[in-house]
């Protein structure tokens, strides 16, 4: 599954209360550590397909990142019927895949 832009709160809300697990990149479109890690996180958005997959620009969606605490990007956080389940902050390609393994296994 590609990655999907969640572009409202209301889709946010509505994609985090799936019962598989979702990551969220959340980034900025001025940030060099965003850039890179993103071809990162779209490669494993095909290598887990039991899992779903999205990105939140936090400049274009402010009331999200404030929601769940944004404070660096990128920050990727993992979600399952609605309740944060993990988190990582900064472009640590291992560290990734450490976190969505631990939640599709």
């Amino acid at each position: 599954m590609p990655v999907e832009a969640i572009t409202s709160f209301a889709q946010f809300k509505e994609v985090i209360a799936s019962d598989v697990p979702v990551f969220i990149d959340f980034w900025a479109t001025w940030c060099g550590p965003c850039r890179v890690i993103s071809p990162i996180f779209e490669r494993f958005a095909e290598a887990f397909p039991g899992a779903k997959f999205y990105k939140v620009d936090v400049d274009a969606q402010p009331d999200i990142s404030q929601e769940v605490g944004v404070r660096a990007m990128p920050t990727f956080i993992a979600f399952k019927n609605g309740s944060k389940i993990g988190d990582l902050v900064g472009a640590n390609p291992s560290g990734l895949e450490s976190l969505i393994k631990t939640h599709t296994a």
